[in-house]
């Protein structure tokens, strides 16, 4: 789908002199983070379902990135398409903005309390050629939900889901083999390399007075809310970021998502914030 943005060479050259944009993205960080930290935890995930935790150093992180942007790449995502996913405060969330970023694709989150009257509009709309989502959470069947939208859809060519078997599931294609081999990655990478103002993120708005509107973000305009937030509460490296609130939600998203790599600090993901999500071991005064 074309993408274009209403941003004027006056707007750019304003914005620039005020050192309100700088024209990095977060995979500039993301390279940052792994020269100098590779060891350092990145992301530490919590699933309340089972208790379950994972945690991936930024050097882990970095490789995830690297074969699921391969792996996306090898289902045919070019430069300025839409992968779209309906996911929770997971660690892969995380690993497919920077993967898209990596092909120069644009990532759409959307809620996960989305179903198919939202998702079927919102899909549509962006024209997603990828859709990434849970086998299951919160006891709801996301997959099975998102292979019964595709034929509505023309435009969606892959469903993946996490944690799912056979074709459909996400690791078949991307989270454990690689879509290109190795040697062809750098110039794939450079060559697909976003720029400070290509749009890279799509995030709808409510809907609450109409239908929902698309909301293109670039890596300037996104960042320029991340920089004088750590800047104001003066935030660095040795600090830890958690984020209850949904990665798909702009709040998420920024300061649970971007924030983090940006700091070379390590996020702290919790998918469920709701009292019944939590495993008996996570409740108030429970006892081993």
């Amino acid at each position: 789908m074309p993408i274009h943005t209403n941003l004027t060479p006056e707007r750019r050259k304003t914005m620039v002199e005020l050192g309100v944009w700088n024209d990095r993205i977060i995979t500039d960080y993301l390279d940052e983070a792994v020269a100098s930290a590779g060891n350092k935890t990145a992301i530490v995930t919590y699933r309340m379902a089972d208790g379950s935790r994972s945690e991936l150093s930024y050097r882990e992180l970095n490789d995830k990135v690297t074969r699921l942007a391969a792996g996306l790449a090898g289902l045919g995502v070019e430069k300025g398409d839409v992968v779209s996913c309906q996911l929770p405060n997971w660690w892969q969330m995380t690993a497919l903005h920077l993967a898209c970023v990596r092909i120069g694709a644009v990532l759409n989150p959307l809620m996960p309390i989305f179903r198919e009257h939202e998702l079927e509009f919102m899909l549509g709309m962006a024209e997603s050629k990828v859709l990434v989502v849970p086998q299951t959470f919160r006891k709801f069947d996301h997959g099975a939900m998102a292979h019964y939208l595709q034929p509505s859809l023309p435009r969606l060519e892959h469903v993946l889901v996490v944690d799912g078997q056979g074709d459909e599931a996400s690791s078949r294609y991307c989270w454990s083999v690689p879509g290109k081999r190795k040697s062809t990655l750098p110039e794939l990478f450079k060559s697909r390399r976003p720029s400070g103002d290509d749009v890279v993120q799509i995030l709808y708005t409510s809907g609450t007075t109409g239908k929902p509107k698309g909301v293109m973000h670039t890596s300037n305009t996104l960042f320029s809310n991340i920089r004088p937030l750590a800047e104001r509460l003066a935030l660095g490296e040795a600090d830890s970021v958690f984020m209850p609130s949904p990665l798909a939600h702009q709040l998420g998203f920024l300061y649970g998502l971007m924030l983090p790599v940006y700091l070379k600090s390590t996020a702290v993901l919790r998918d469920t914030w709701l009292p019944e999500g939590r495993p008996a071991s996570c409740a108030p005064n429970s006892r081993a």
